[in-house]
């Protein structure tokens, strides 16, 4: 294996042109948290709608997952990323067209198909082109980079808006999208299928379905992981990519330009947190500290800050009265810097990304990997929507809007704490 290690140079240059392409994913993936006071104002748009529009990206995202995953062992990274990046370029062009919120709908699903592979693919490549002691980092520094998607997402896109508007901002876009196809079609390694492939056994041939996913879902790890994968990591890509701008907003009274001022802080945040993870995560493999020892004892920390996050939301309901009144209502004016904690807390969850591909041969990686993106970012599809469901029942139910949030966001909290539970009891030992 150790022949297939791409040299240094060559190794940094093909993580720029995918680190370029997961950018530009994640800065689509997460427009929709600055655009949604401008959408709701123009399109005239529920809670619901909002987070079905959001939603719509992760829907397309997760239906490619399972397929992917094969199709990223089978035909190498290089390959499935430009077969998918093209639909990518025309769910852009089609969003910019779109006159309407199922136009915009239909766009946004095929954007997301076509960003599917954008970090799975690298990903996938890394398990043959990096040495083991490096996959972690090169995964931390992906993520990294799609924070910085996201930080572009904010306060750049918000300055953008007044000179071309968001259906200028989504054509830049496309050609943005068009240059990363290019660089990737010119930079990233040909995919040289491994020996084994080769020398197949008969029973092997006569049983193909031994190499697919059923040796996944059969790992008791795996499945260990599924709920966190789908409530607590898929809930952070849910509020990140649009149900914080509308908390700053609607409970905590920001106007949008401070909400996108807060969001880009929280970026901000987050690429940093995710830069020191994958500095520090040669130390800890050097260590034989375990992703899971670091989930299980630092994830806990998140459910105390929401849980101060959904009290301080008392302020925006009455007055402020008395010292703890006073410490409500100061929460509030700076409750970005909770959310950018909060979210820190979270990135524990990430860790469980490299720790799913390490529990498999190569061989089985992608399809691994895929497997969880596929729970991950059904997780965002649903928790997008069904928080924009239940804030829209409680509204219903006569609740203030603010009310309405508290009420759908202890919801999600309870079942994260569900899911934590879960994985410390079901992890094999």
């Amino acid at each position: 294996m150790s022949s297939t290690f791409l040299p240094k140079r060559q190794a940094i240059v093909v993580f720029i042109a995918f680190a370029f392409a997961y950018f530009l994913s994640t800065l689509i993936r997460a427009i929709t948290a600055t655009l949604s006071p401008t959408l709701t104002l123009e399109l005239g748009l529920q809670a619901r709608d909002l987070g079905l529009l959001a939603g719509g990206y992760f829907l397309g995202f997760a239906a490619m997952q399972l397929p992917m995953g094969k199709w990223l062992d089978a035909y190498g990274p290089k390959r499935v990323i430009l077969s998918l990046l093209p639909i990518a370029l025309l769910g852009s062009v089609a969003f910019a067209m779109s006159d309407n919120f199922y136009g915009l709908l239909i766009a946004r699903i095929f954007t997301g198909i076509g960003v599917s592979a954008c970090l799975m693919a690298p990903l996938t490549g890394y398990r043959r082109w990096l040495e083991p002691s490096q996959q972690q980092r090169a995964n931390a520094w992906m993520l990294m980079t799609g924070s910085l998607g996201m930080l572009a997402s904010t306060l750049p896109v918000q300055w953008l808006m007044p000179m071309v508007g968001w259906r200028g901002v989504f054509l830049v876009l496309s050609v943005l999208i068009l240059l990363a196809i290019v660089a990737l079609y010119a930079i990233a390694p040909a995919w040289q299928s491994p020996a084994s492939h080769h020398q197949e056994t008969d029973s092997t041939k006569t049983k193909p379905a031994d190499t697919g996913y059923s040796q996944v879902w059969a790992n008791a790890y795996f499945r260990s992981l599924v709920p966190i994968g789908f409530l607590a990591y898929g809930g952070l890509i849910a509020l990140q990519t649009l149900w914080v701008t509308p908390w700053m907003i609607k409970v905590a009274g920001y106007s949008p330009a401070q909400a996108a001022s807060g969001l880009f802080g929280i970026n901000l945040t987050m690429l940093f947190t995710f830069w020191l993870w994958g500095a520090i995560n040669p130390w800890l493999v050097k260590h034989k500290i375990h992703s899971d020892t670091l989930l299980l004892r630092g994830f806990p920390a998140s459910f105390v800050i929401l849980t101060i996050i959904i009290i301080a939301a008392q302020a925006a309901n009455k007055p402020a009265t008395g010292q703890f009144g006073n410490i409500f209502s100061l929460l509030q004016q700076h409750i970005w810097i909770l959310w950018a904690l909060y979210f820190v807390t979270c990135s524990f969850t990430a860790l469980t990304q490299p720790a799913i591909a390490l529990a498999f041969p190569p061989q089985l990686a992608g399809r691994a990997m895929s497997a969880y993106n596929l729970t991950m970012f059904l997780g965002v599809f649903v928790l997008q929507w069904s928080l924009g469901l239940l804030i829209d029942f409680f509204k219903y139910l006569g609740y203030a809007e603010p009310r309405a949030f508290q009420g759908a966001f202890v919801a999600y909290l309870l079942c994260v704490i569900g899911s934590y539970v879960y994985f410390a009891v079901k992890r094999p030992k």
